[in-house]
């Protein structure tokens, strides 16, 4: 595996001789819901890619070649509105000069993503669904929703096999419904039979009755699919008071220590999500965030005390692996870095090895796919279970996968067409 400067720096403290100071910065643009119900997707991991810059520029500057060169994090506001968020990425890019575009991706994107594909920029989403063959320079490499979430199913299969029944709910939009094709594959992979399967729009819905519904057919496991953190938040209070005791799978557990202060510690312990803090013991000595991912989570909390979220880290990830392939690239050209980061097919992410693929689901191997973490809040605190293998377990169950995308109309073909019927008839 390839070893960045920042990996470097933890072990030297220092940079390498005889480079010229640059005084023009490299600039990062990151376009993420930082208002409304969904700022929580994006308002953190601005913070965190803060905290990134500071630490980079505390080192003396990006290594570009003979240079070393400042960063700078400019932000805008995906919550604006579609066409809001193509005018931010059009300045970001033509006016500004960002070498790189951090993204939410989904629904936030859509409008913007068909100019930056036509313009060959470096784009991240956290939204592996965005990609497809049309979309080359577009890269998943920190977060694989929500693929990940297949790792807690199988968790709790092998943990509790005598819970067979499960109840969930999903919003309906892009982060919504890739989420319940993927958790209705993996309940099957398991066995595990659906009593009851509720879909709400993505603005929201009244939790206590989606709850009195599902518990209506006396499931063992309620599931939240990829809810909001707000509706995570309505649904676990709701589950609790309604007096189920059983276990809650959800893709995040963000402001998890509210969820216990409104509930208990004992209803929390079977709320099984997937992303840990990052002071979490089983992280320790990972190779990322300088090889100090505990520091980064204390300077975060620190900075930010109370907004540590599942994204806080994410786009500050993506970019560590930006910074690693600028190095080797010696540019920070947008074709040369992509292809610096996928040289070798595999790099280092943040939970160990991965290997970029995805061609059979999206149709191009631009999602950075490895293990990932299994999270249960126990005694009141979020604590890595285990880990496992997301490419296992596609080589097991990406056929069936496969199929619950395409009941849901999201394989890329199908995303594509869609796509190329509004462009002939914009009114359908």
């Amino acid at each position: 595996m390839q070893i960045s400067l920042a990996q470097r720096l933890a072990v030297a403290g220092t940079l390498p001789r005889n480079l010229h100071r640059a005084t023009a910065p490299v600039r990062i643009g990151l376009i993420a819901p930082l208002s409304g119900r969904s700022a929580p997707w994006g308002k953190p991991g601005l913070e965190g890619c803060q905290i990134w810059a500071d630490w980079v520029n505390e080192q003396g500057g990006l290594i570009v070649g003979p240079r070393r060169q400042r960063v700078e994090l400019l932000a805008r506001d995906a919550a604006l509105g579609p066409e809001e968020t193509r005018m931010a990425a059009i300045e970001l890019v033509e006016r500004c000069g960002a070498r790189i575009l951090l993204t939410l991706g989904g629904d936030t994107l859509s409008l913007a993503l068909p100019w930056l594909m036509a313009h060959r920029v470096l784009t991240t989403t956290l939204l592996p669904f965005d990609l497809s063959p049309d979309t080359p320079t577009l890269i998943a490499p920190t977060e694989i929703h929500p693929l990940l979430v297949v790792t807690g199913v199988e968790w709790l299969a092998e943990n509790r096999p005598d819970l067979r029944r499960v109840a969930l709910c999903s919003q309906e939009d892009m982060l919504g419904l890739p989420s319940l094709a993927t958790y209705r594959a993996a309940f099957a992979a398991e066995g595990m039979s659906i009593t009851r399967e509720l879909r709400y729009p993505a603005t929201g819905a009244d939790a206590t009755e989606m709850v009195a519904a599902m518990l209506a057919d006396d499931p063992d496991i309620l599931c939240w699919c990829s809810s909001e953190p707000y509706m995570v938040h309505a649904l676990t209070e709701a589950a609790f008071e309604a007096g189920f005791r059983g276990p809650i799978l959800c893709c995040t557990g963000d402001q998890y220590q509210r969820m216990v202060a409104r509930t208990s510690v004992d209803f929390m312990e079977n709320f099984i999500f997937q992303f840990p803090d990052f002071d979490d013991p089983a992280l320790a000595g990972r190779a990322f965030y300088f090889c100090q991912p505990a520091a980064f989570h204390a300077a975060y909390q620190q900075r930010f005390p109370g907004h540590w979220s599942a994204v806080s880290w994410e786009y500050a990830g993506a970019l560590d692996l930006w910074q690693q392939a600028v190095e080797i690239a010696g540019t920070t050209d947008p074709r040369r870095v992509l292809e610096a980061m996928k040289r070798g097919g595999q790099m280092m992410h943040a939970f160990g090895p991965a290997r970029w693929s995805g061609e059979t689901l999206f149709g191009i191997d631009n999602a950075l796919i490895g293990n990932w973490p299994v999270v249960r809040v126990t005694g009141g605190v979020a604590r890595i279970a285990g880990f496992r293998s997301i490419l296992d377990w596609l080589g097991r169950h990406e056929a069936r996968l496969s199929r619950e995308m395409e009941a849901l109309g999201l394989l890329w073909p199908q995303r594509a067409a869609r796509m190329a019927g509004a462009a002939i008839n914009p009114l359908a």
